[in-house]
């Protein structure tokens, strides 16, 4: 008989590990929501910066690792959404953790015109012009007195607000957004649209030539980045209390995603993730030593480039088959009887 009628082909959605990593993700949510009835404020307010870390990176990865469009200038999105946070909280009065997915929205919008400037360059030229880009926005708040200009400003909307409340509303939020961004950047990258970035990584002409709406699908995808990237400046400043030109418009918040990135694996969602964890342990044990402290980021991005070009876990995943959230389908063969 043919192949065909002797054998029975089945798609392989998940993998043992992927399962298992589902189950102890659960599990480690429910946990961690609980976190402020027995937990430290401390480990709450670390919580909330290595998650804002995360989400930042997880939409640089998406930028970059997934769309193939490096940015090095991702923070003009990361401050404008800080920026309208603290406006709708200090002079519309809106709560400010309302705000919060309000100001990642605008941030979104904001991208939608900041494309046509962008997308006019290619390659090198478009990583630098994103970096123009930030500085402008850095500028313009900078001259803008009613938030403090150049020194910046606090948020006075959450005065009213008891400092327990605050930082577990915060916490809560910061966890709510890990989840989210986890779970949409999975569900996009096992849609067809997910693999339609992949062609247009690899090669825009062929994506094209198969009928893929380049343009369109790289406006979509630097929008949705644009979006996380407000989301998670948005909820840093808000656990920050302050905001300024400098601090929010930094070169060093994709210096840093840039970082994780690169150290836990670029095109894997489980990458931002690791390099995160790294990040933050180095940042949290090795900063009081200043300049050994740059240097010793500096050569274990090197030691990774060079000897484990994938990243951290691109190797573990290569060695070990490990794929937490795989976004590939596979098809398996098997005789009927079986």
């Amino acid at each position: 008989m043919p192949p065909s009628l002797t054998t029975l082909i089945a798609v392989q959605r998940a993998t043992a590990a992927s399962r298992a990593a589902l189950c102890v993700g659960i599990a480690l949510v429910l946990v961690a929501a609980s976190l402020p009835f027995w937990g430290e404020s401390s480990w709450m307010r670390e919580f909330v910066e290595i998650a804002c870390y995360f989400i930042f990176a997880m939409m640089w990865n998406l930028l970059a690792g997934y769309g193939g469009m490096v940015s090095i200038g991702q923070q003009a999105f990361f401050g404008f959404a800080g920026y309208v946070m603290l406006m709708l909280g200090n002079f519309a009065g809106l709560n400010p953790f309302v705000a919060i997915p309000l100001g990642a929205l605008a941030a979104g919008l904001v991208a939608i015109p900041v494309s046509f400037v962008a997308f006019r360059l290619s390659g090198g030229y478009f990583a630098i012009g994103t970096w123009v880009i930030a500085e402008v926005f850095r500028l313009s708040f900078a001259n803008v007195s009613a938030v403090g200009g150049g020194s910046g400003t606090t948020l006075t909307a959450l005065r009213g607000i008891e400092k327990a409340t605050r930082e577990n509303t915060t916490y809560w939020m910061a966890l709510a957004c890990v989840v989210a961004a986890i779970a949409l950047v999975y569900l996009f990258l096992r849609s067809k649209r997910g693999l339609a970035l992949l062609a247009i990584r690899d090669n825009e002409v062929a994506a094209e030539s198969q009928g893929i709406p380049v343009a369109r699908m790289k406006l979509a995808v630097y929008v949705v980045a644009a979006f996380g990237a407000g989301l998670a400046g948005a909820l840093y400043f808000v656990g920050n209390l302050r905001i300024s030109p400098d601090a929010a418009f930094s070169v060093n918040w994709t210096a840093f995603a840039i970082f994780m990135v690169v150290i836990g694996g670029i095109g894997r969602i489980e990458g931002p993730l690791v390099g995160a964890l790294i990040f933050w342990a180095l940042n949290k044990f090795l900063s009081d030593y200043g300049t050994w402290y740059l240097l010793g980021l500096g050569l274990l991005a090197i030691v990774v480039t060079l000897f484990f070009k994938q990243g951290l876990w691109g190797y573990a995943q290569q060695r070990w088959g490990w794929s937490l959230f795989p976004t590939q389908r596979k098809l398996l063969r098997a005789p009927l009887g079986q």
